[in-house]
């Protein structure tokens, strides 16, 4: 069985969702159950899924769930698009979080890609 916490994708993808929850708390207060409940939904399903894949016995299994990972970095992606182009974040919180995601993608593609 595999240990999630020694993985790097995990790491980041933890990381990543505590600034998601950062972020997200100065959104305004109208937005509570809109985007600020998506995006930290997308952003604890990717190391939660991380998680779940690694108590599964087979490669096949695992991947499935760094896809599943996969698609929820995706999504989280847009949202943070989306709190910038609504004036929710400043440029340069869209881009350190961009590039955040972007790079925990192509780890998580990469693993994905080994398996």
């Amino acid at each position: 069985m595999r240990n999630f916490k020694n993985y790097d994708i995990w790491k980041l993808s933890h990381q990543l969702t505590l600034d998601i929850y950062s972020v997200t708390k100065d959104f305004p207060n109208s937005e509570k159950y809109q985007i600020i409940s998506q995006m930290q939904r997308a952003a604890y399903s990717i190391p939660s899924n991380i998680s779940e894949g690694c108590g599964r016995k087979s490669d096949k299994d695992f991947n499935r769930f760094l896809q599943i990972a996969l698609g929820s970095a995706h999504e989280l992606e847009y949202f943070v698009l989306l709190s910038k182009d609504l004036n929710f974040i400043n440029e340069e919180t869209y881009t350190i979080l961009d590039e955040k995601i972007n790079n925990l993608k192509k780890r998580i593609y990469s693993l994905s890609q080994k398996l």
